[in-house]
């Protein structure tokens, strides 16, 4: 059982890290665009713009970075293996998208009236930069779904709020060449919002990981305990995420005649239902004799 969960375990992450790989070109190659463009119009929100893609580029290095940390075995310095690392990149991204809003409200509100250049061939190639931006957030939150990644829901998340950036920089760049400039800032202080709401997403998915909240509810797993023949009390039961895995360590007691050989079996079985019932293999069981 635990060879063929490693195989599977090895297959995902090296799937993770061919889209990391294929996301982070894709930026890069935008990364270029947004900067031509940039110069090219003397439009200095899509030169910020530029800028910003240029952190999504980091994110997709540290991204691939922490999962090539995170595949590594358990270890002395690290006995549970090193999924939280994942977890961690979960929590950064999320931070980065919140430093993001708070930089686009307050460019929206703090914003200097300037003339903007703008032709038809920038306004194309920009165009073609949303379009790939779209296409890549839809094709790696399906691949995030499918593999049950949360660095990849969250890069895909951050990709998403690229996408967002986008739209408000294409129309306060034509708009501000028209001379509406208050809708521009209305549509930024918009998507802040968004991409805030974003971001709190993130966070409540990472924050009970890396607090140890509970990954199953302990009086659930008790109720289960102590329907097996032998059990006396449950004293304890703790459970933790580690990275999209669980892992479980409890202690029973049981009838004190009984011999090593049954409150082995006991355990065993108790070790059984609880991976048939929810899926974790990561089970540690102290037994104690019931006082």
């Amino acid at each position: 059982m635990s060879t063929n969960f490693s195989d599977t375990d090895r297959s995902r992450d090296h799937n993770v890290q061919r889209v990391i790989i294929i996301e982070g070109s894709a930026n890069f190659i935008v990364l270029l665009a947004k900067l031509w463009v940039g110069i090219s119009t003397g439009s200095l929100a899509i030169l910020g713009d530029a800028i910003h893609s240029l952190t999504d580029v980091t994110n997709n290095v540290v991204a691939w970075v922490v999962i090539r940390l995170s595949i590594l075995p358990p270890d002395r310095e690290h006995p549970y293996g090193h999924r939280k690392f994942e977890t961690l990149a979960v929590f950064f991204l999320a931070s980065l998208l919140a430093v993001l809003a708070f930089e686009l409200a307050l460019r929206a509100i703090s914003k200097e009236e300037v003339a903007i250049v703008s032709s038809s061939l920038e306004l194309g190639i920009m165009l073609g930069v949303l379009l790939v931006n779209i296409s890549l957030a839809s094709w790696e939150r399906l691949w995030a779904t499918r593999l049950k990644s949360d660095i990849l829901i969250a890069d895909a998340s951050h990709t998403f709020a690229d996408v967002l950036t986008t739209i408000v920089i294409i129309i306060g760049w034509q708009l501000s060449a028209m001379g509406f400039l208050w809708l521009d800032r209305a549509c930024a202080l918009g998507v802040a919002g968004l991409i805030f709401y974003l971001a709190f997403n993130l966070y409540k998915k990472a924050m009970p990981v890396l607090v140890d909240e509970f990954a199953i509810d302990p009086d659930l797993i008790s109720s289960m305990i102590l329907n097996i023949r032998g059990v006396k009390q449950v004293n304890r039961v703790r459970s933790r995420w580690i990275g999209t895995a669980k892992a479980i360590d409890i202690i029973i007691s049981v009838e004190p005649s009984l011999t090593t050989d049954d409150s082995h079996n006991i355990a065993s079985e108790i070790e059984a239902l609880i991976d048939s019932k929810f899926g974790v293999s990561d089970i540690s069981i102290h037994v104690e004799p019931f006082r």
